[in-house]
């Protein structure tokens, strides 16, 4: 899967009328055109900066595995994974608020396919525009990234059954919303070598795992013995139940803490990821 956020414009503007010229006539005049739509469309969020991040080694011949960016700066991540609950406010905080954040879609999530994630209490947005709701997301900025067809244990898989699950969602991606994803997240964070085989075989440039993982109310679940947030983490979130309540509580309480939110794609590509 391939990531940036990009910022759309929209404008319309109405073609100057040319009258004939004549005794009679009356002079040419132009329409004026419409003003352009000004409502945010999808934050870069925060970019680095000369030589703040550390280059990859000298790539090898699989995808690089990717848990957090190698920065001293103040700025976090911030990924979604699946797709079950397609929360409206959600989109609207991103559009407003202007939030930075990489989406990883499961389709059988997203088609509403088998049993929901209700860990954040009983969903009520289930499947709601399925992958018209992804494409607001794309339309917010969202980079929409590969998590596989079925959420697999993709270690217990051989190499072509996984690459059936990663090429299949790429392609679904593609025919869905137009752009085919480089990035790729493993379901349960759990891959082996034919996994970054095949990801690598269906155009993934990188593997991309967490440092951190957001339950329901917004509470931040940590890695590390010191319970807090580091420069660089990865935050993992999921589309539960009350997500737009849980995100705007997650997002304030990063920014207390004196954090940025940063455009991931950016950081990759200075990372050396492309």
């Amino acid at each position: 899967m391939t990531f940036v956020a990009g910022l759309l414009a929209l404008t319309a503007c109405t073609p100057a009328g040319t009258a004939s010229v004549g005794p009679a006539t009356a002079p040419a005049t132009s329409a004026p055109a419409p003003a352009p739509v000004t409502t945010p469309q999808g934050p870069p969020g925060a970019l680095p900066r000369d030589g703040e991040v550390r280059r990859l080694p000298r790539p090898g011949a699989l995808p690089p595995v990717i848990s957090s960016i190698p920065t001293k700066r103040k700025v976090v991540f911030l990924t979604i994974d699946d797709g079950w609950e397609q929360d409206p406010g959600f989109v609207r905080q991103i559009r407003e608020r202007r939030i930075p954040i990489t989406a990883f879609a499961m389709r059988d999530a997203v088609e509403a396919k088998g049993t929901p994630d209700e860990s954040g209490g009983p969903a009520r947005f289930v499947g709601a525009g399925k992958w018209g709701y992804f494409r607001q997301l794309r339309d917010a900025g969202v980079p929409i990234e590969n998590h596989t067809l079925t959420h697999p244990n993709l270690s217990l898989l051989g190499y072509d059954a996984q690459r059936r699950e990663i090429c299949g969602s790429s392609s679904l991606i593609k025919k869905e919303l137009g752009g085919r994803p480089t990035l790729f997240r493993p379901p349960f964070g759990n891959y082996n070598t034919d996994t970054l085989r095949a990801a690598k075989s269906c155009g993934m440039n990188a593997v991309l795992l967490w440092t951190a993982t957001v339950q329901p109310g917004g509470k931040i679940a940590y890695q590390v013995p010191d319970k807090k947030l580091r420069p660089g983490d990865i935050l993992l979130l999921h589309f539960r139940p009350n997500l737009a309540r849980d995100f705007r509580i997650l997002v304030n309480k990063i920014k207390r803490r004196g954090y940025e939110l940063g455009n991931l794609r950016a950081y990759l590509k200075e990372h050396g990821v492309r």
